[in-house]
């Protein structure tokens, strides 16, 4: 074949390749179309893709969904006053990128407007004009932003509407739930605490964590559509879910008396330097918690104090309870027959096993009677008594009185305590509280059986829970009766008992009587165990002093339990029991006070006195013989510091706010609950000094209060 033949055949396949080709591709293209079509009109007849419907893909991608912060619920003391509630503070941040702009203006600080920044800043926070203007003008000039540390954060409403209102660019603000704790310490490890967590407020010890499930709420949802360019659409529907606050919870603490407590455990803490204090004030006939506090302790206001110690020693802390177990010793002999008053023993030591049980007084007081034994506080007599009894039947007792296993108070984790009991000193030694560990509750539960006729009933410190979105209760404690561990005449016998413990020559406990009332009290002095190995600590501070007191001991209605752990020294008081007198006298005189007929004739229940006068109101509640104060030059009133309905009495502070002009009134003998209560009521953030009431003050009275952002209030005793 010659040349031109083959490139004749070798053109005509090419053409036929070509052809080939052309038609694979056409029918390609065809293929792709089809795809196309197919899937287009999928898409439009059934409007889904990838699985997804289409239209609410879209209606997602232009919908905006917010979160609507639930209210976390208050938590009252026993007069509706607050102990914890929510409140809104924010931190400031500082725009410096050129590039920021919002619609066409600029949204940064400008470097024209950073000298007046620096004046309106340090004027309202706690901070320097110089640190402003550095924190103004970083290293690093690439920098978006700014913040100003802890001087720029928790400010509250008030100090942010007053920068606010220099409309300076840049300058901008990051709201966050809080907190408010207005008593600061104030049953601290009891109420416990809340903090915020990704962006809400959570519980994490105390009441705050063990009722979360009640006091978070349930946040709501807002959802909007907009367009691509950002417009709100009004005509599409927007689907909501409703805010549900959190309950309110409502305590059984006194304010009055719990505010009196603490004051008065900080002067002991400051004066004898204990390790530890425990103190508890109790409603023996329906187990209500009235007030109760414990060293060390914190202010959940400002968190000072809080690395100190995070348990609650009222209930998660056994220890030994020392002579204070002669109560339940004695009760539990003369409740089973095995307690004469006039049988007789020699004191000052005894054997059992051949080891020697020792009365505190070694020496003894030769041969004296059982009932000598109690008002004396003997070790010795109270080992024969459990004798007598047989180890058997003394262990019974120890558990019908709610030893050795929690009270189940529902207020977070309790311990259950513990005992030695397995040899005759052993069992021995739990007679007078040595041996055996409980808790500051457990103590309470059992001392309400000898101060309520034989019944036994658990403390508590929740009255009730209501839902505020409804008006209703939820949730409502009754007295619970727990046992009955001895008869009412037992009981009857063993408050006699305690009363000579007072009024007796002998008596250990002479150092607490009251004015006016008779009370019956059992004295503790209890060794501790060595950290360090077996055995006790040594030295004469090293012990547990305790008081457990009944009052009125012909008609009791209060338990109060006091124990202090290794102070430094007596101090002036020179005794161990002088020094409880410090806490146990006060608290209970006034307990019993407010108690009173005449006390009762006296509290005044407040109204709702928003909107009215002023003047009118001040002038009726001073009549009341209680103490006014008129915060602001307006005619009528914005807020009141008592709730509407709660009860106060001769001498309590009331502060009206009206809607005029604010100036600083003089804080000299307010109260630290007052004035942290005057501070939320103006938006004022305020640092105390010092323990008691209002001494000294950072701002003089008179000074118009729209540019104080912060003071610092000096507090001390009266």
């Amino acid at each position: 074949m010659n040349n031109k033949q083959k490139r004749s055949v070798n053109n005509k396949k090419i053409e036929y390749n070509r052809k080939h080709f052309g038609r694979v591709i056409f029918f390609v293209i065809i293929l792709i179309f089809g795809l196309f079509a197919g899937r287009f009109f999928y898409i439009t007849v059934f409007h889904r893709a990838g699985g997804e419907d289409i239209r609410q893909k879209v209606t997602r991608l232009y919908d905006a969904k917010t979160r609507l912060n639930a209210k976390r619920g208050t938590i009252y003391d026993a007069n509706l006053q607050p102990i914890a509630e929510d409140t809104t503070t924010y931190s400031i941040y500082i725009v410096l990128s050129k590039k920021a702009t919002y619609n066409g203006k600029i949204d940064y600080l400008p470097d024209s407007k950073k000298h007046q920044a620096a004046s309106l800043l340090s004027k309202n926070l706690n901070m320097s004009y110089q640190k402003v203007w550095q924190a103004l003008h970083p290293q690093n000039k690439d920098l978006y932003q700014v913040e100003l540390g802890n001087a720029g954060k928790n400010i509250s409403l008030e100090t942010k509407k007053t920068i606010a209102a220099s409309k300076l660019p840049g300058i901008k603000f990051i709201p966050a739930q809080s907190r408010l704790y207005p008593n600061g310490k104030f049953a601290s490890h009891l109420i416990g605490l809340a903090e915020n967590t990704d962006g809400r407020l959570m519980g994490v010890m105390g009441l705050e964590k063990h009722f979360e499930k009640w006091l978070r709420g349930t946040d709501g949802v807002k959802r909007s559509s907009f367009d691509s360019m950002g417009t709100t659409l009004t005509n599409r529907k927007a689907k909501t879910r409703k805010v549900k606050n959190g309950d309110n919870i409502y305590t059984t603490l006194d304010q009055r008396l719990q505010t009196y407590l603490e004051t008065l455990t900080d002067n002991a803490q400051n004066k004898y330097h204990p390790q530890g204090i425990r103190a508890i004030l109790m409603n023996s006939k329906n187990g209500e918690i009235v007030a109760a506090t414990q060293r060390p302790t914190f202010n959940p206001q400002n968190r000072e104090g809080l690395s100190d110690i995070w348990r609650n020693t009222l209930l998660e802390d056994t220890y030994e309870p020392g002579s204070t177990m002669k109560i339940f010793t004695t009760a539990a002999a003369i409740n089973s027959g095995n307690f004469n008053p006039n049988a007789t023993y020699h004191s000052g030591t005894t054997e059992i096993n051949h080891q020697t049980i020792y009365d505190w007084n070694r020496a003894g007081w030769g041969t004296i009677n059982y009932q000598q034994a109690f008002i004396r506080s003997s070790n010795v007599g109270m080992a024969h008594l459990e004798q007598q009894m047989g180890a058997k039947r003394w262990g019974s007792y120890i558990k019908k009185f709610g030893f050795l296993k929690s009270t189940d108070s529902g207020l977070g984790d309790e311990s259950n305590g513990s005992i030695s009991f397995k040899y005759p000193i052993d069992q021995a030694n739990t007679s007078y509280g040595q041996g055996i560990d409980v808790t500051a509750f457990q103590m309470m539960q059992g001392f309400s059986a000898i101060a309520n006729g034989g019944k036994m009933v658990k403390p508590r410190l929740i009255n009730k829970i209501k839902d505020p979105n409804t008006g209703k209760i939820v949730y409502r404690t009754k007295p619970t009766v727990v046992g009955h561990p001895i008869s009412k005449s037992t009981s009857s016998q063993v408050l006699n008992l305690m009363e000579k413990v007072v009024t007796d020559e002998n008596g250990t406990g002479q150092d607490y009587k009251l004015s006016d009332y008779p009370v019956a009290v059992k004295t503790g002095t209890a060794q501790i165990a060595n950290p360090q190995g077996n055995g006790y600590m040594s030295g004469e501070m090293n012990y547990t002093f305790s008081v457990a007191g009944i009052a009125p001991a012909n008609d009791p209605k209060y338990i109060l339990y006091v124990t202090i752990e290794r102070p430094r020294s007596f101090s002036s008081e020179g005794t161990a029991t002088k020094m409880l007198a410090t806490i146990f006298n006060p608290l209970m005189q006034r307990a019993l006070d407010e108690d009173s007929t005449d006390f009762k004739a006296s509290s005044y229940k407040i109204s709702d006195f928003t909107k009215q006068d002023p003047e009118t109101v001040a002038e009726k509640l001073k009549k009341r013989g209680l103490k006014v104060n008129v915060v602001g030059n307006g005619s009528k009133i914005t807020k009141q510091s008592q709730v509407a309905g709660s009860q106060v009495i001769k001498g309590e502070r009331v502060i009206l706010l009206t809607n005029g002009e604010q100036t600083m009134p003089d804080l000299s003998g307010w109260s630290r609950a007052d004035i942290a209560k005057f501070g939320q009521m103006v938006g004022l953030k305020i640092n105390f000094n010092g323990s008691g009431y209002g001494s000294k003050q950072s701002v003089a009275a008179g000074t118009a209060l729209k540019n104080v952002p912060e003071m610092t209030v000096e507090l001390k005793d009266q």
